[in-house]
């Protein structure tokens, strides 16, 4: 992508007579004249630069309406740029609005047929992927069944499962690998895994930093449009996410106590990547502006859901609470083991009075983590698990006895027995 630029208009546009006619009936009706307002420029994307080589992951993150999904409609050419040029060669497919193209009235099977043709499989490769496809999805048992009777979760596993199997050259991922249940999550994942050590080309955009700090080594941050940051995905999520920082220092002099500096660091300096089991000091700096009384530090440390797993303060850990005057200097070291399994964590500060229920100064993420781990451990926690013993030995009497035989029924005279 070199200079793009993507332009809407806000309000109602009209450019077909289809359109206009019933708009202006309407608007006759309710005594309203077309507003010079209909028709304000919103720019979506703003000089948009980019390069991605072939055989590479690269993720797209940003808040909502920066712009992200209208960058991917672009590259699979649904829209056009307004300004600029985008150069994308091999064969693309985007898995972007999964089931786009489904009919509610038709099978699963029928629908199988219909959206692997929308996104450009030919007869044959679907013939040839058509079990592969259903194994996948799971709904071998509804495959017959008409989709309007699907759940939604169904019905974004089938779209899924369609379109993964396109193998294409290029490809457009957009916040699709939350589909189904958690087994079919992981399902998802393992596919993606495979399709990137494949070779293909994977632009990839999600909400979920931790899967795309797992997918893709290089990331674009956008806002409002505009390109802010290009690079590793560890300096770019830690940028997103420490952006917070710009706005807590915005309200710096509205709090008696604010907190002016917060840093993570290993043995060696200031770190932001650790192997799961490893020690961390996080410091933290607080500045009076005001006198402050009974104050207690919080650390608390979310994971990429920004759910809780881990709290503590200086007055639970048998510190006490400690009072400030007007331009005083707290600083204060947490010590941790990081025993957290692999993923993305965000340590934040809490300055709080526990008797009058306060809240002085908060920082939600103070800054971000990366924990590796050796082993594949999975969830939130590294509990360190070593099997200390294996056996394998023939079943006693006693044991073959209570052990259930395989196709043999039991009546309800055994069960009560």
């Amino acid at each position: 992508m070199e200079h793009v630029y993507k332009m809407f208009l806000k309000g109602e546009v009209f450019d077909s007579l289809r359109d206009l006619i019933p708009a202006l009936t309407g608007r006759m009706f309710r005594r309203q004249g077309l507003s010079p307002s209909d028709k304000r420029e919103f720019w979506a994307l703003q000089d948009v630069s980019l390069e991605v080589k072939r055989g590479q992951a690269f993720g797209i993150i940003g808040p909502n309406g920066a712009g992200k999904s209208t960058m991917l409609k672009l590259l699979s050419r649904v829209m056009k740029p307004t300004r600029g040029s985008i150069n994308l060669a091999g064969r693309c497919s985007a898995l972007i609005e999964l089931g786009a193209g489904f009919h509610q009235d038709l099978t699963g099977r029928e629908n199988i047929y219909l959206y692997g043709s929308i996104l450009g499989m030919t007869r044959r490769e679907i013939v040839s992927k058509f079990d592969a496809i259903v194994d996948f999805s799971g709904l071998a048992e509804f495959i017959d069944t008409p989709i309007k009777r699907y759940s939604s979760g169904m019905y974004a596993r089938l779209g899924f499962a369609v379109a993964s199997h396109v193998n294409p050259d290029v490809l457009l991922v957009d916040e699709v690998l939350s589909v189904g249940d958690y087994v079919f999550q992981r399902k998802c994942v393992e596919h993606m895994n495979k399709v990137i050590r494949g070779g293909a080309t994977v632009l990839f955009v999600s909400h979920n930093l931790k899967t795309v700090a797992e997918f893709c080594p290089r990331c674009l941050l956008l806002e409002r449009g505009r390109p802010l940051i290009i690079g590793p995905v560890e300096q770019v999520v830690s940028s997103y996410l420490n952006r917070s920082r710009m706005n807590h220092g915005a309200d710096v002099n509205s709090s008696p106590v604010v907190i002016s500096k917060v840093k993570v660091r290993n043995q060696y300096g200031e770190c932001s990547r650790f192997q799961s089991g490893e020690k961390a000091w996080i410091d933290v700096e607080l500045l009076a502006h005001a006198r402050a009384s009974k104050l207690s530090l919080t650390l608390y440390i979310t994971d990429d859901q920004f759910q809780n797993v881990f709290d503590a303060s200086t007055e639970r850990l048998g510190h006490g609470n400690f009072s400030l005057e007007e331009g005083e200097v707290f600083t204060c070291t947490f010590e941790l083991r990081l025993n957290m399994a692999n993923g993305v964590f965000h340590p934040s500060v809490l300055v709080y009075r526990y008797d009058m229920e306060t809240e002085y100064d908060r920082w939600a993420p103070a800054t971000t983590i990366y924990i590796n781990s050796e082993e594949d451990v999975r969830g939130t926690v590294h509990c360190f698990p070593k099997v200390i013993r294996q056996e394998i030995r023939p079943a006693s009497d006693e044991e073959a006895a209570a052990a259930p035989r395989v196709g043999k029924s039991v009546t309800s005279n055994e069960v009560g027995s």
